[in-house]
């Protein structure tokens, strides 16, 4: 498969630099360019057409979703994963409704980063190889097709989610502590990059807050805890 062509429109150059960074140690992604602003980034996506657009909502002159609207008012094929710090609900919502392939809060990291981008490789290759649609291949492209609910409970589970090693961790967190993603790996005995997928996939349904903090060398460590305010509806 074409390498994906990406471009970043963030207004933060220092967080657009990160991403540049993270988007460098993706194969394969094409970084094609970075906006700073709306308008530079229309000019870019007019110009060179990129496949994907990591977007932040919040501009000095604009929103973000506005500029996702625009794209889909002109029918435009691109396809959007939004980062953002916005945590609210009816942003969110909002995302939703014009289509938005993923939704990850800031700050970002960058295993999160590598499994949206895998999905959406995996998404991509999905279609190429479709001649004509059942409901099965419907629901397997979907986001809500994504998962498996092997306890009729009702909750879709995106690729990569396990249910039972999802008990477990919720079970491990309601103890009260903060975790890691090292310390949630040892405690389940897996990695840490399998730990983290389910902790940044609890921290986007609103069950656990997260936050960065620095040890004793100042070495960034991102920890999480059960949200005060339980999972968002």
């Amino acid at each position: 498969m074409a390498p994906i062509r990406l471009l970043i429109v963030e207004d933060d150059r220092q967080i657009a630099e990160i991403q540049k960074r993270f988007v460098e140690r993706l194969e394969p992604v094409e970084l094609c360019g970075i906006a700073h602003t709306l308008a530079d980034a229309r000019d870019l996506i007019d110009v060179l057409a990129p496949e994907l657009v990591l977007l932040d909502v919040y501009f000095p002159d604009g929103n973000g979703l506005d500029l996702l609207r625009e794209l889909r008012a002109r029918d435009s094929s691109v396809d959007v994963i939004l980062i953002t710090a916005a945590k609210e609900v009816d942003t969110l919502r909002s995302a939703l409704r014009v289509g938005v392939f993923d939704y990850i809060l800031k700050p970002l990291v960058f295993e999160r980063l590598q499994d949206a981008i895998q999905r959406y490789r995996d998404h991509l290759g999905k279609l190429a190889t479709l001649n004509h649609l059942a409901q099965k291949e419907v629901d397997a492209l979907l986001p809500r097709g994504g998962g498996e609910d092997p306890q009729g409970v009702g909750e879709r589970l995106p690729k990569g989610i396990d249910a039972l090693t999802l008990d477990k961790v919720r079970e491990l967190i309601a103890r009260g502590n903060d975790w890691s993603a090292e310390e949630m790996g040892a405690a389940l005995g897996a990695s840490r990059t399998t730990a983290r997928r389910y902790l940044e996939y609890l921290v986007g349904t609103g069950e656990l807050g997260a936050e960065v903090t620095y040890g004793s060398v100042g070495r960034p460590e991102r920890r999480y805890r059960q949200a005060r305010h339980g999972p968002q509806p």
